[in-house]
């Protein structure tokens, strides 16, 4: 009965990944949206002018090893940025994502859903904020910031530009990218 017990604990502990520490921030092996597991595919920083801004973290159904490929995969994702910077304006914020959709799908940078997307963003971000980008598999985008829903849009093309901000050609950060891509 021992032995029993002692092998069940053994692969419980073995079983669970443990969590990953950057800059400070728990990232876990996995979350939960919609009901559907989904496991990090990978994790780096954001980095501007050698300032750590967030990190940030890239969960998907399954493994995702490119831009490309993660662009292409018609799978649930979400993207979580945990900022470990003491404050960025929200006027930053827009300016980041509008720089990164005009710089990787231009042809959506002032389409109605990307102006929509771009309104839910009416607050700062400081040290300690989690800020989740769903992208759902049928195109559907949810902003929340620290569990508090922005707002909901479903556009395939915004789900894409999104993702293409972080993993498409022309990435915020090259090195977030490799980072988000498991490299």
């Amino acid at each position: 009965m021992r032995l029993l017990l002692a092998l069940i604990l053994v692969l419980v502990v073995v079983g669970t990944a443990p969590a990953k520490e950057i800059e400070g921030v728990r990232v876990e092996p996995q979350v939960t949206v919609n009901a559907e597991t989904l496991k990090l595919n990978g994790s780096g920083t954001r980095k501007k002018f050698f300032v750590r801004v967030y990190v940030g973290s890239l969960y998907s159904a399954r493994r995702l090893t490119s831009g490309s490929e993660a662009i292409k995969d018609s799978g649930d994702k979400l993207i979580r940025m945990d900022f470990v910077y003491p404050k960025v304006e929200k006027e930053k914020i827009v300016e980041a994502f509008q720089e990164g959709i005009h710089n990787n799908t231009p042809e959506l940078s002032d389409s109605e859903e990307v102006k929509k997307f771009l309104s839910f963003f009416t607050d700062d971000f400081k040290r300690g904020d989690q800020v989740d980008l769903y992208l759902g598999g049928d195109g559907t985008v949810t902003a929340k910031h620290n569990g508090k829903v922005l707002g909901t849009i479903v556009s395939p093309p915004l789900a894409t530009a999104v993702l293409a901000i972080y993993l498409g050609d022309k990435p915020a950060d090259a090195n977030l990218k490799k980072g988000m891509l498991g490299k």
